[in-house]
């Protein structure tokens, strides 16, 4: 089989969303390439290169900075002055779905089991009868931190057709408290893996014990491998797409910028917040401080009129997955605009500003398809139906900036496996590529 640029997209993406099964990881490992590509990571509590020396705050330069789930990257071109503008792309790197919590071993009726809490808005159904692993950070008495990620080791088990004898023609009712908590094992087995110490298992797999932590912020995935499948092998499935098809295909955009000789008049900016599902408002998330301290940390020496300036010329892509047209629900989608798989990112559209599209902002994500060379499709919710947000009416509404909302299109969002088309991940990449660079001068 020949490799098109879009399978490697694809291939690099699945390779990704393996090593990324709670926010810190996706951000952990995007720190890996960014660093692997000749990237800086700056420390918040540190002095960053021109806060001390401002004399040498625009020098060109590659850094990135990670807070907790969440990561910021940017790429400084030579030359670069007080009131250059920004061209920022953001996304999130948190997926619905649940989170372990305190006190989470439970055993009822020869089963160990435990606690979770809800993470926004997954479908139940989708996570029944998988199997999903623990992953995510833990937080020690010493004051360390460490990642882990236990493997296959929960299911949520459904109950068999036999004894819920109308479920198929009545409907699965799900309740999160009573149908929702997870085996991991059998009562008073004696092995290897924990046992019924979760916390313990969670600890051994960062070599401490239980009593080292302190605490934890744990979140539960699917291990199943993504898949392309089809019988044209044009669609591909995996978990975690909302939204880490956005964070991938903008890690990918912004390590491409900074590898090629751009001659771009702009600060290329990359930027992964957390807790988009439950509305972004923490340290971490989109409403947060996170984006703004960056940008003046970068512009270390401008005053408040010139930044203003650079904000009043920059612009903000704000990437998150969107619907596809689901071929057995149709009257769900707005009767003209019906987004495919494979027929290019989204442009998203509402005219109560759930989304931040305007015009300006359409025109320019038109530019960035062109020059990519990649199609594109408008998105509009049903009038009937409610619309979801993102990012962008929150980053346009912080800093100022005018923002455009784009994603690729799904079926099964926030389902526990997703699905998109194989041509979609990569094009989104390439239109961020172009969006990063508006002169197009990449080098090549």
């Amino acid at each position: 089989m020949t490799i098109t640029p879009a399978r490697a997209h694809l291939d690099d993406f699945a390779r990704y969303l393996q090593a990324s099964p709670s926010s810190f990881h996706a951000v952990d490992e995007a720190a890996r390439r960014l660093v692997e590509a000749g990237f800086t990571q700056l420390a918040e509590p540190d002095a960053w290169p021109g806060e001390e020396d401002e004399t040498s705050a625009h020098g060109a330069a590659t850094r990135f900075v990670v807070r907790d789930g969440a990561i910021i990257a940017w790429v400084v071109p030579a030359g670069a002055t007080a009131t250059t503008p920004f061209r920022i792309v953001g996304a999130h790197t948190d997926s619905p779905g649940f989170k372990l919590k305190p006190k989470p071993s439970t055993t009822a009726h020869g089963w160990v089991q435990a606690g979770v809490e809800v993470y926004g808005g997954p479908l139940y159904n989708s996570w029944l009868d998988r199997e999903l692993e623990f992953a995510g950070r833990l937080a020690f008495t010493d004051g360390t931190t460490a990642l882990v990620r236990t493997g296959p080791y929960l299911r949520f088990p459904q109950l068999a057709v036999h004894l819920d004898r109308g479920v198929n023609s009545d409907g699965l009712r799900l309740d999160p408290q009573k149908h929702l908590n997870p085996i991991i094992g059998v009562a008073g087995a004696d092995d290897a893996h924990g046992g019924s110490d979760i916390v313990g298992h969670l600890a051994s797999l960062a070599g401490k014990t239980g009593a080292d932590v302190a605490g934890y912020d744990i979140s539960v995935a699917d291990t199943a491998a993504p898949a392309v499948f089809g019988a044209d092998e044009r669609l591909f499935a995996a978990g975690r797409m909302d939204n880490l098809s956005s964070v991938h295909a903008g890690l990918a955009a912004i390590l491409d910028v900074a590898s090629a000789a751009s001659d771009a008049p702009v600060i290329s900016v990359f930027a992964a917040f957390d807790h988009e599902e439950v509305g972004s408002a923490t340290t971490s998330g989109a409403a947060g401080p996170f984006l703004a301290d960056v940008l003046a940390r970068v512009s270390t020496g401008a005053t408040e009129s010139q930044r203003a300036r650079a904000f009043a010329s920059s612009m903000h892509l704000s990437a998150d997955a969107g619907h596809a047209v689901h071929p057995n629900y149709p009257e769900r989608h707005d009767p003209a605009n019906r987004p495919i798989v494979n027929g290019g990112p989204l442009l998203k559209i509402n005219a109560n500003q759930r989304y931040a599209t305007d015009a300006v902002g359409a025109a320019e994500w038109v530019r960035a398809c062109s020059a990519a060379g990649v199609p594109f499709q408008e998105f509009v919710s049903n009038n009937a139906l409610p619309c979801g947000s993102t990012i962008g009416p929150i980053t346009a509404t912080r800093l100022g900036i005018r923002t455009v909302d784009v994603g690729i299109p799904l079926l099964s969002m926030h389902s526990a496996r997703e699905l998109c088309g194989a041509d979609d991940p990569a094009a989104l990449s390439a239109a961020m590529r172009e969006f990063l660079a508006p002169t197009g001068g990449r080098g090549d």
